[in-house]
């Protein structure tokens, strides 16, 4: 096969970011004296981007609706702080980035987290060089599984290539655009890995070269 280019969602695919979400948020939570959340439901709330993991805590924890901006801006700026001490780069990816970017694959992210900090934790883990491009959740007026943020990234690289995820909304995302989902199953899909639209599915990323190697994606 071509060496076609490839665009990575982030969270819950290169990287295991719950933990910083979930520190950050439930400092918030200290602040206003409320409950934390257990990272089961954290991990819950995560897609779509912050603004909508906000939403959902508002939700949870029944604060007004005139709370909604005023918890975005609290939540944001927590997590800015502690963003990349608690995450961790799954196993294997920073090799299987190497071996793809080696076999003349151009590379990429587009992900709903806003491009600061995606940036910000790509660079801390030392991925970020590896990236020709980032699009993240406030670059384009729309968020993932509208299809224009992985459009933009693609068109970036130079053509369309092969989206790897590890959700829900990242396989209706490729489904959106008409491009070949992999899936991750290590991640924070909230169904069953079978009833997601797919062309492929791993669960460690030492395979996932071989797997784009020896597979057909058209």
């Amino acid at each position: 096969m071509s060496a076609v280019p490839i665009v990575f969602d982030l969270d819950g695919t290169l990287i295991h970011s719950a933990p910083d979400i979930r520190c950050g948020v439930n400092e918030v939570m200290a602040m206003r004296g409320l409950p934390f959340f257990p990272m089961d439901e954290v991990i819950a709330m995560i897609g779509n981007g912050l603004p909508a993991l906000c939403e959902r805590v508002r939700v949870a924890r029944g604060l007004a609706e005139s709370e909604k901006e005023r918890l975005f801006a609290e939540i944001s700026i927590a997590y800015s702080a502690v963003n990349g001490i608690e995450s961790e780069v799954y196993p294997g990816v920073a090799d299987a980035l190497n071996r793809l970017a080696a076999r003349g694959h151009a590379l990429g992210v587009c992900t709903n987290k806003p491009r600061g900090p995606a940036l910000d934790v790509l660079t801390r883990f030392d991925l970020a060089e590896q990236m020709s491009v980032i699009v993240g959740g406030d670059d384009l007026s729309v968020k993932k599984p509208d299809p224009a943020p992985l459009a933009a990234a693609f068109d970036s690289l130079g053509g369309r290539g092969i989206f790897v995820g590890d959700s829900e909304i990242d396989a209706l995302t490729a489904t959106n655009l008409g491009v070949p989902f992999i899936l991750f199953t290590e991640g924070y899909r909230k169904s069953p890995a079978e009833a997601l639209k797919k062309a492929a599915a791993f669960s460690a990323f030492d395979d996932l070269p071989r797997l784009i190697e020896t597979q057909c994606f058209g």
